[in-house]
């Protein structure tokens, strides 16, 4: 964007304000990024960090959790003696009461 755009989306009110940050905040050359944000945009960016730290946690639970479901199921079928875990799996499904 130029500095008269940025200087228009964020109203700031003075022609030469947005160039004269640049060069006195910025190393004062172009075609660097200078990304210009209101205090409502940096927490929200800060909020939708932590809601992605917390979804991925929950994922790795369930992951865990799933992981932990097969492996049961692997093991109880094999003590009682059921060969055809897939097949067993397929069966529960459809049977009130019984979670594979």
């Amino acid at each position: 964007m130029t500095f008269d755009d940025l200087a228009l989306k964020y109203g700031i009110k003075g022609k030469t304000t947005v160039s004269r940050w640049v060069r006195q905040y910025g190393n004062g050359t172009r075609g660097k990024m200078i990304r210009v944000e209101q205090p409502g945009e940096i927490n929200e960016l800060k909020r939708l960090q932590a809601r992605v730290r917390q979804l991925e946690s929950a994922l790795a639970d369930a992951n865990i959790d799933a992981a932990l479901e097969r492996a049961y199921t692997r093991l109880a079928c094999q003590r009682a003696g059921i060969t055809d875990v897939a097949g067993f799996k397929k069966k529960a499904d459809g049977q009130p009461g019984m979670k594979p």
